[in-house]
């Protein structure tokens, strides 16, 4: 995938937080901490509300994305490049393709190899999908 392709289809943090949500949730938002589908969403803060157990949650709990300060649209950027590097890639130029520090992108490089190990299935899906995109486009 090119980069100007990449941008275009992610091209903020909202629409890298609605994909998520369409690819985890597929329109109906589920509490992590309850599994409940009664909740009120709160637009202003990229979150929901949940009615049962009354707590607030994102699309990020639970995944690899979750307690990180850093945009999802680089975690995306880091997903496909990781995937397109048929060799690896150093931690340094990581870093400086994200424009992250080198102990940023150690992590994410990190949790990124972990959950490819894993069975986590929505990073899974994540990594097919993107996978899927920057194949076909050779």
């Amino acid at each position: 995938m090119k980069l100007s392709e990449f941008y275009r289809k992610y091209p903020t943090q909202k629409g890298c937080l609605q994909h998520l949500e369409k690819l985890r949730w597929r329109d109906l938002p589920v509490c992590p901490y309850c599994n409940s589908d009664h909740h009120t969403r709160l637009p202003k803060e990229s979150r929901h509300h949940c009615n049962n157990c009354n707590t607030t949650f994102s699309v990020t709990v639970g995944t690899i994305f979750h307690h990180t300060k850093v945009d999802l649209q680089k975690w995306f950027l880091a997903i496909v490049l990781i995937l397109e590097m048929k060799k690896g890639l150093s931690v340094r130029w990581l870093a400086e393709e994200l424009e992250v520090n080198k102990n940023t992108a150690w992590q994410m490089k990190n949790r990124i190899r972990d959950a490819r190990r894993s069975d986590r299935w929505l990073l899974r899906r994540i990594l097919e999908q993107e996978k899927s995109v920057s194949l076909g486009e050779k």
